[in-house]
């Protein structure tokens, strides 16, 4: 496999297939998914002469399940761990649900500073802040993210059917086409990876407030969302990142679901190919 060790001693997997001169497309994942979760995104985009790379976040997937650092710093830092081992310039970062916090964070902390980034696109992601506070009265209440808390420690393998069979591809609406396949796909990606991780991610997407990282990023940024999104309701994110980015621009989906990049990759794949050749 191949793997990269981050500086605090931390050992990431990645993927990297196509041709190194090629224009390289990163991929950032969700919550407690794996690269793989992006196999039909890489497999396009391969198929269109780009490079492509997608890592596991630390504790997921093939990733060392260590005990500390799962937290957005930690998660920026470690993707950029894997663009420097790569010497990656020029390249396209592309992150859905909490891997559009990481892409967030890392732009502005670390591809913008080094120069290393062109464009990115933040798919039915978490930021600016999925907690309901003061400051933020749209958010979601702290008791759902303390039940998801609660249903990730105390019955991780169910609760890890639950969620892709019902809200997270759409699945609990009438009239949709259920595909076990892809819950069972799901399942199998989060019960690969560590439940300390899981649970301490929890706190990571839902409570890292990352407007000022939205404020610092100046590439061209794509931000695509469903309307119908049950994880990450459209209202507390998609429409207030794109007011907070310089470079922003939006597009909504109507009917979609949280987990589109899957459901509906006919569709947004070739979207995502005019944004990055755009």
């Amino acid at each position: 496999m191949s793997t990269i060790v981050t500086k605090d001693g931390t050992e990431i997997f990645y993927k990297d297939w196509g041709p190194k001169d090629a224009q390289p497309i990163v991929f950032h994942h969700g919550w407690p998914l794996s690269a793989d979760d992006w196999d039909a995104q890489m497999t396009f985009f391969l198929q269109n002469g780009y490079r492509v790379v997608a890592h596991d976040r630390r504790g997921h997937g093939r990733s060392q399940q260590v005990s500390d650092g799962h937290d957005m710093d930690h998660y920026a830092a470690d993707a950029f761990a894997v663009v420097e081992h790569l010497d990656l310039r020029n390249a396209v970062h592309i992150g859905h649900s909490t891997g559009g916090g990481e892409v967030a964070r890392y732009v502005a902390r670390h591809g913008q500073p080094a120069g290393r980034v062109a464009k990115a696109v933040l798919v039915s992601a978490v930021p600016p802040l999925m907690l309901k506070t003061e400051a933020n009265p749209e958010g979601l209440p702290l008791e759902v993210f303390d039940g998801f808390r609660k249903a990730t420690a105390e019955n991780r393998a169910q609760f890890f059917l639950d969620v892709p069979a019902g809200p997270f591809y759409g699945f609990n609406r009438e009239g949709a086409t259920v595909y076990p396949g892809v819950v069972n796909n799901w399942w199998r990606q989060g019960m690969m990876g560590s439940a300390k991780a899981h649970y301490d991610g929890i706190k990571a997407f839902s409570e890292t407030d990352q407007t000022e990282d939205l404020k610092a990023i100046i590439v061209p940024t794509l931000v695509l969302h469903g309307d119908d999104d049950q994880i990450v309701p459209i209202a507390d994110s998609a429409l207030k990142a794109v007011k907070l980015l310089k470079n922003g621009t939006l597009k909504v989906y109507k009917g979609y679901p949280h987990g589109m990049l899957t459901t509906h990759a006919e569709v947004i794949n070739p979207d995502l190919l005019a944004f990055i050749k755009g």
